[in-house]
């Protein structure tokens, strides 16, 4: 008889025969899983391209015809219509334009504040996660006096406070905005990153790094916090909507940013006087409100999904 013989090179995953195709059977990146995990997270995947769409149509703003400034008072509160797709308002002021020119200061707010509100909560829980003791109790004391504070009254109060001071010019402006939210939002993620070191920092390959005389800032930057990233992913794309609407909200109550500067809310401001008889004037600004929050909040959930480790869809 003759003797069967096989070659030790041969893959022993190819000869599984649960395997039925080879490519199954070579392992995925991290980065790999994390997409195919996002992109199985349907309601994810179109909140994803409706924010693309929004974001480069308010890049795209210049190219639009129409001034979103120029006053015309005899096409004043026009309905929708091929020379203004979305009508124009008490002053004539075509709002397709407004909305464009709106959208990048809502998703500039967003996304500013977002960024200021991660990287503050990011330290204060870092700092309290790792050293803990009196260092933790320093810091979470800190942050529950901030989470007391009523943020909708308190971002009113300073915008009023504002006024009195030779702060004054900048009332209203996107700086002043941006850092006010981010102020009163960094709390959570602070929370969040605190509970995260705090289980990371008992793991193998710390204690091995501090083993090898590793300082503490080469510990955290190298091993913990990459770990530790996908809660804070998680939290932005959540704080980023959040931003919206905190900054949607002041506007429309007047402590926003100023007109002439067209966003959202102040635009939903001027409509209070004739949404009755003229409905798309209020109609359109809430709409692009509603949309971009709604598909931030899905992303934000496919990327819950993504990061969690149970999830096996």
């Amino acid at each position: 008889m003759s003797e069967i013989t096989t070659d030790s090179t041969i893959d022993p995953a190819l000869l599984d025969p649960d395997v039925k195709d080879i490519s199954l059977a070579k392992p995925e990146s991290m980065r790999q899983i994390l997409l195919r995990r996002f992109l199985r997270h349907r309601l994810a995947v179109t909140g994803l391209i409706v924010l693309a769409l929004i974001t480069l149509s308010a890049v795209a703003a210049p190219l639009y015809k129409h001034d979103p400034e120029a006053i015309s008072l005899r096409s004043k509160l026009e309905p929708p219509s091929w020379e203004h797709p979305m009508g124009t308002d008490d002053l004539g002021r075509d709002l397709l334009a407004r909305i464009l020119y709106g959208g990048r200061i809502s998703l500039a707010v967003g996304v500013f504040a977002t960024g200021l509100a991660l990287f503050a909560g990011t330290v204060v829980g870092a700092l309290a996660g790792f050293y803990g003791g009196i260092i933790d109790n320093a810091l979470m004391r800190l942050t529950d006096l901030f989470l007391s504070f009523p943020s909708l009254f308190v971002l009113i109060l300073l915008g009023a406070m504002i006024r009195d001071t030779p702060l004054a010019e900048y009332q209203g402006g996107l700086l002043t905005i941006v850092i006010v939210i981010a102020v009163l939002s960094w709390m959570v993620t602070a929370r969040l990153v605190r509970a995260t070191f705090l289980s990371l920092r008992e793991m193998e390959y710390v204690e091995a790094s501090r083993a090898l005389g590793m300082s503490n800032w080469h510990i955290v930057v190298r091993h913990i916090l990459p770990n530790a990233m996908g809660p804070i992913v998680v939290q932005g794309a959540l704080l980023t909507a959040f931003a919206i609407l905190t900054e949607s909200g002041l506007s429309y109550l007047g402590f926003g940013i100023q007109p002439p500067t067209a966003t959202w809310g102040n635009m939903l401001n001027d409509a209070q006087t004739y949404m009755t008889r003229y409905p798309w004037v209020a109609i359109f600004p809430g709409l692009m409100i509603f949309l971009t929050v709604i598909s931030v909040n899905f992303v934000g959930d496919g990327l819950r999904d993504a990061f969690d480790p149970r999830s096996n869809r």
